[in-house]
């Protein structure tokens, strides 16, 4: 685990530049710290767990790595830029090896689609489907193309704070179907069903339901295809610990263990925070990187938060169950990416999102990170975990009572289809359930991605990065615009460029 100098209170105290105190260190936190000391800002990055990272935290246990959340860094141009504010080079801290497929898309009946980013093998892997579909596929993704060049590289960072920003984008979100699912604007492509859930499925990585989720989002399958899917030598924690490194460099400081009961607000204006022990801390700006509905109900005093109502009428994404394990055997024909679709999709997400119930059946994300770099287990290992979108937390699943029995039923699955002999094999394990979420992370209903992204849900309809209630205080991460997933909450932190002061002008 990460360890940081403790910085000597008067160091802090007789440093004459303006305050900022970040709630969080998630990738969105640590990245709105990255770009305030670049512009000027003495920072402090509050994180109530022991170590930083958030959801991207890191666990060591038998002497495996796993990766606790995001495995999939995708425009990795973002990193790159915040590396570059604190003077410094990414690819002297981190590496990133791309992915080659992407995804190896595997279905119920055992067929396997291979999806990468070269354009003549996804075009002969959309014949082997369907042939009379490569010509769909082709128009699809000149679509998404055109999708990402507004919705990603025009907005993605553009603040939205008043009715007037978000009418002003109407015509474009029409034009692009964006009141339209994900999977519409697929099936309006693309005929054979196997294929309309191979190129819809992107919104369950950030939280979404592809039959409902603003089809804004087909513009992560050009964001792949244009900056590629990558994966950090020594897990996704190198970033997190790249990140730290380079706060402290530009003298901010991280506090572990120290959680916020509240912000403090002044004459409408935030002032700083108060930790649960009671310490005050002031400050010129706050920014809150912690699950947004926590935000908006519990940090803020009353007269600012958000209704009761509201947040029951607040849609959360689906829950997360992650099994991590490893195993005294490698499975060599495992791709580092694997999906492994049940026999059900639609009625499987509507059981998830709808209903919430937990189903017999599921689809399932397996990341195999020792495919590309064996050092994440012993010599002759393989590390692993599973992801399961399950429902969050309204659907009043004991967890305590269930996490077991839905972990024994994941590994028949895995054993039945891609890793033969693994309950032989297994040599450690631990599950995160969405109680989990709730608990760690504080996570509103235990969801895994924050609010879902939805149409009403987004942009202007979403929390903004500006708070209209309270004077200097910001929000950024998955529960903000632009949403989830590591482009999201990179540039939930570029908002900041345009809606926070220079130091010098902040107080």
């Amino acid at each position: 685990m990460l360890t940081l100098a403790v910085e000597p209170q008067a160091v802090q105290e007789s440093d004459p530049r303006p305050h900022a105190v970040v709630i969080g260190s998630g990738f969105g936190g640590l990245a709105a710290a990255v770009r305030l000391g670049a512009r000027g800002y003495r920072v402090t990055v509050l994180e109530r767990l022991e170590q930083p990272g958030g959801r991207a935290r890191v666990h060591r246990q038998d002497g495996f790595t796993f990766d606790a959340g995001p495995t999939i860094v995708t425009a990795p141009h973002l990193f790159e830029e915040l590396w570059s504010l604190a003077g410094r080079r990414l690819a002297d801290d981190v590496t990133l090896v791309p992915m080659d497929p992407f995804y190896r898309i595997r279905f119920a009946d055992g067929a396997c689609f291979d999806y990468s980013g070269d354009p003549e093998r996804m075009r002969a892997e959309v014949a082997r489907f369907a042939p009379n579909d490569v010509e769909g596929y082709e128009r699809f993704m000149a679509h998404a193309r055109a999708v990402c060049a507004v919705g990603f590289e025009r907005l993605g960072d553009v603040p939205f704070g008043s009715v007037g920003a978000m009418l002003r984008i109407a015509p474009d979100l029409l034009r692009l179907s964006g009141h339209r699912s994900v999977y519409d604007v697929v099936a309006r492509f693309i005929r054979d069903e196997r294929l309309r859930t191979v190129f819809s499925f992107h919104p369950l990585l950030i939280g979404g339901n592809p039959f409902r989720a603003s089809a804004i989002y087909c513009l992560i399958a050009d964001l792949e295809r244009r900056w590629g899917v990558h994966f950090a030598l020594g897990g996704t924690g190198r970033l997190v610990d790249g990140l730290v490194r380079l706060i402290r460099g530009q003298r901010g400081r991280v506090r572990l263990g120290a959680e916020v009961a509240r912000i403090r607000v002044e004459a409408g204006r935030a002032t700083g925070v108060v930790l649960s022990g009671g310490e005050v801390i002031a400050a010129d700006i706050v920014v809150s990187n912690a699950d947004s509905a926590l935000t908006l109900s519990r940090l803020l005093p009353e007269r600012h938060r958000w209704s009761p109502g509201r947040m029951r009428r607040a849609r959360s994404s689906m829950g997360l169950f992650v099994w991590y394990f490893g195993t005294r055997r490698r499975y060599p024909d495992v791709q580092h990416h694997t999906i492994l679709l049940g026999p059900r999709y639609r009625e499987l997400l509507a059981d998830i999102f709808d209903r919430k119930v937990l189903a017999e059946d599921a689809s399932l994300y397996l990341h195999r990170p020792t495919a590309t770099d064996p050092s994440l287990a012993p010599p002759g290992h393989d590390a692993f975990y599973v992801l399961a979108p399950v429902p969050n937390l309204a659907g009043g699943q004991d967890w305590a009572a269930l996490a077991e029995p839905y972990r024994r039923r994941i590994e028949t699955m895995l054993a039945e289809s891609v890793l033969p002999g693994l309950p032989e094999a297994l040599v450690t394990s631990r599950v995160t359930t969405p109680q989990d979420f709730c608990d760690d992370f504080l996570s509103y209903r235990g969801s895994g991605f924050g609010l879902e992204p939805v149409l009403t849900q987004s942009a202007w309809f979403r929390p903004h990065n500006r708070s209209n209630a309270v004077e200097n205080l910001f929000l950024v991460g998955a529960g903000t615009h632009p949403g989830a997933g590591l482009p999201g909450v990179l540039s939930s932190a570029r908002v900041l460029d345009r809606v926070v002061p220079d130091a010098r002008v902040a107080v």
